[in-house]
Formats: C-alpha cells, sequence, structure tokens
C-alpha cells in the first residue's frame, strides 16, 4: 500500500490551473497548454516534495497567461505560493508590442531569476527545463524555420536568453534537472 501525503494544495492548484486554462492550446503545438504545467509540476517533483513549490509549478502561468491575478492567487493559495508565481510571471511593457520588447522582458526575466529565492529558482527550474524540452524537440524536427514561430525568429536570441536562464539557475547545478537543461541548451545551440 501507497503512503499517504497531504497533497491538498497541490489537487487544489492543478484543478484552479486546469480550468484557468481550458481550452488553450500550447502555442502550436495541438496540445492542451494545461501539459505544460503539469510537466513543470512533475520537474519540479525532482527537487523538492514541497507541496507549495509543486502547487506554484502548477499556477506558474495562470497570471501570465489568463484573467487570474496575482492576488487571486494569493487568496487562494497563501502569500508563498503568490510571490513564486510572480517570481516566474512575465512583465508587461507598456507601449511596446511583445516583438518590441521581447529582448526587455527576457532581460528582467534573467534579472529576477538571479535575484529570486532558491524556492523560486526551483519553480522557474520546472517552467524553463520543460519549454526547453520542447524547443530542443521541435527544433530536431524542424531546423531553422522552428525559430519563425517565436517573437524573436533570431536563434541567437534564445541562445542568449537560455544561456542568461541557466545562468541565473546555476544555484540549482547539482540537480538532474539543471544538467538536463544546460545539456539541452548546448545540445541544441551546438556548443
Amino acid at each position: 500500500m501507497a503512503k499517504k501525503i497531504d497533497t491538498s494544495l497541490l489537487d487544489e492548484a492543478v484543478k484552479f490551473a486546469v480550468d484557468a486554462h481550458a481550452g488553450t492550446e500550447r502555442r502550436g503545438k495541438g496540445f492542451p497548454y494545461i501539459v505544460h504545467p503539469m510537466e513543470a509540476v512533475s520537474i519540479v517533483s525532482t527537487i523538492t516534495s514541497d507541496q507549495e513549490l509543486l502547487a506554484a509549478a502548477a499556477l506558474h502561468d495562470v497570471v501570465e497567461d489568463t484573467e487570474y491575478t496575482e492576488e487571486d492567487i494569493r487568496e487562494r493559495f497563501g502569500d508563498r505560493v503568490a510571490g513564486l508565481v510572480a517570481t516566474e510571471s512575465d512583465v508587461v511593457v507598456e507601449g511596446k508590442t511583445d516583438e518590441e520588447s521581447w529582448h526587455e522582458r527576457k532581460q528582467a526575466a534573467i534579472e529576477r531569476l538571479a535575484a529570486a529565492s532558491h524556492d523560486g529558482k526551483v519553480v522557474a527550474m520546472g517552467d524553463k527545463l520543460s519549454n526547453m524540452r520542447a524547443i530542443a524537440r521541435d527544433y530536431e524536427v524542424e531546423g531553422d524555420a522552428f525559430w519563425n514561430r517565436f517573437h524573436s525568429s533570431d536563434p541567437k536570441d534564445h541562445e542568449w536568453h537560455y544561456r542568461g536562464l541557466a545562468e541565473s539557475l546555476s544555484e540549482l547545478a547539482d540537480t538532474d534537472a539543471y544538467k538536463e537543461f544546460v545539456e539541452l541548451i548546448n545540445r541544441t545551440f551546438q556548443k
């Protein structure tokens, strides 16, 4: 018989994320968006069993990609989870399109993660490794045409971004997730 643990917070976060992302597709993938946050939860679970970190991984894109706010997350899941989700949420640059603000937003993310707590970095690792796995898979199939689906189509921009993230998350260098992240970056950008 499996050992019982209290997963009530994670269970509620998963349900909330499923509802928040309902009917949305992962960019150009043809599968439900919720697959990405669930992969992030799986990755975070290789580093910690902390239910609040797992819940934050499930919720990490809710504020950025749905109508819910950081305050909604705080009211339902508490200050710690809301703060971790905020660390993972992209900033909006007023007066600029996503294309115009791409570099600025990615630089802000690199800096935010460099200054983040250990817990914030663990949650970010789930998201960033999930993203890098998808990039590596799709690039292998599509080649250079793959980059055209992004706000910046220059692969050098993506290499700069992901290498900057790796540096920001280097506190996690002893984890299998971080090692896989760096290996995928090196393979995708051939270094």
